[in-house]
């Protein structure tokens, strides 16, 4: 009689890692965490002194001690001015700071009428930045290479400070672990490979991401609710989507496709989409859609949403309409968003919210008393853009100060 058939074949596992092997990863991991909270601290408490940053990271002295040495080393930290001793008894601590005169980080945003580039300092503030015209078209090699040209510009402008790398956001699908721009449907860019076409014209360390989640690390680094145990952002430009953080952790799940959120439906939505339905998030909240109406109603005359905003602030009333109702649907979309995820915070990067009290008031009541307290808007209003590429880059320095500078990790 035959041998019946095994409905599977054998499965043969992995060999698991040498316990040395185990080990170093994990000495690795604990020194990166290590170095991450205590220049973390530095930055938000600096001058600071390395016992206080023992007691707030919970790190001994020694090992304060010996890693604020290595930042000295590097120029990421200096030795602030030693105060003044109480009545002349006992020995001062020498606080330390964070040296941002020493370092800038590029910033690349890439937006449908224009790129900015800019020089951010250690502390994520501008130095000084510049938007480039996509006059000439959206071709992404020509974009890019403008936006590496353009940074080469402000470097020598500098004033002899060391770039330690670039940061490149844009809205869109990007995958920042292959450094990639995977699809932008409103540029017509696929597959463009940013990390590698930047850093061959700069000659420096290309990160990558979306410029949603990098907004999020910028808030938890620099902005004004760092600190809150989770972050829902949504950004509402011409593209609009979202990004997510808990635990100091940004969800980017599988080729960062994460906060994906263009055709979800919005209640109350009667613009037609491409996708063949009524009323997606983008088509109906985007900048393009803003600035349509307005010229239909006759309030603008180009394609620039911060001409609807400053045709409010002269009191147009149609103007100031507009930007009301908009930022009601805003909130809708927010409304939704926080029945899924449930964050502490809700972070609002959209032209209404970040300039108009009654705008953040009708998106607030859209969401609902009970929780319109915890959206915000942008702490970056006047250079969010910048920020946004800056983030990219200084996430990767501060998650690992002591790696290769900026370079991969």
């Amino acid at each position: 009689m035959p041998r019946p058939t095994a409905p599977f074949p054998p499965v043969t596992l992995p060999s698991p890692p040498a316990p040395a092997a185990v080990r170093r990863a994990s000495d690795s991991a604990r020194r990166r965490t290590s170095a991450s909270v205590i220049l973390r601290s530095v930055l938000e408490h600096g001058p600071v002194a390395r016992s206080t940053i023992a007691r707030l990271t919970g790190l001994s002295p020694a090992s304060v001690t010996d890693y604020c040495a290595q930042f000295v080393a590097l120029g990421l930290i200096r030795e602030a001015a030693v105060p003044r001793q109480s009545k002349g008894v006992g020995r001062p601590h020498v606080p330390v700071d964070l040296d941002a005169s020493r370092f800038v980080v590029g910033g690349v945003h890439v937006a449908v009428p224009h790129t900015t580039v800019a020089l951010l300092d250690l502390r994520g503030r501008v130095v000084v930045e510049r938007r480039l015209s996509h006059g000439d078209g959206t071709e992404p090699g020509r974009v890019l290479a403008n936006a590496a040209d353009g940074l080469a510009a402000l470097v020598a402008e500098a004033g002899g400070r060391t770039p330690l790398g670039v940061g490149v956001a844009a809205g869109g699908w990007v995958d920042r672990d292959s450094g990639t721009i995977v699809e932008h449907a409103l540029l017509g860019w696929r597959d463009v490979a940013v990390r590698e076409v930047i850093g061959a014209r700069t000659g420096l360390p290309v990160h990558v991401d979306g410029h949603a989640r990098a907004l999020v690390n910028g808030e938890r680094l620099f902005g004004r609710v760092r600190g809150s145990r989770s972050m829902l952002h949504l950004f509402v430009g011409n593209v609009v989507d979202a990004a997510f953080a808990t635990h100091d952790e940004v969800h980017h799940g599988p080729r960062s496709q994460a906060g994906a959120i263009a055709h979800l439906p919005l209640e109350g939505g009667t613009e037609p989409c491409g996708c063949g339905r009524t009323g997606c998030l983008q088509v109906e909240l985007s900048e393009r859609t803003l600035c349509r109406r307005a010229r239909e109603r006759g309030v603008i005359h180009t394609a620039n949403p911060m001409q609807v905003v400053g045709a409010a602030a002269d009191g147009d009333r149609v103007a100031v309409r507009l930007l009301v109702e908009r930022a009601r649907m805003v909130g809708r979309a927010t409304r939704l968003l926080l029945d899924v995820l449930n964050p502490d915070t809700v972070i609002i990067t959209e032209v209404g919210v970040m300039y108009r009290e009654d705008c953040l008031g009708a998106l607030r009541e859209a969401v609902g008393l009970d929780r319109g307290a915890v959206v915000v808007p942008t702490s970056f209003t006047d250079s969010v853009l910048a920020v946004a590429g800056g983030s990219v880059a200084l996430d990767v320095l501060y998650r690992d100060p002591l790696g290769e500078l900026l370079g991969p990790n």
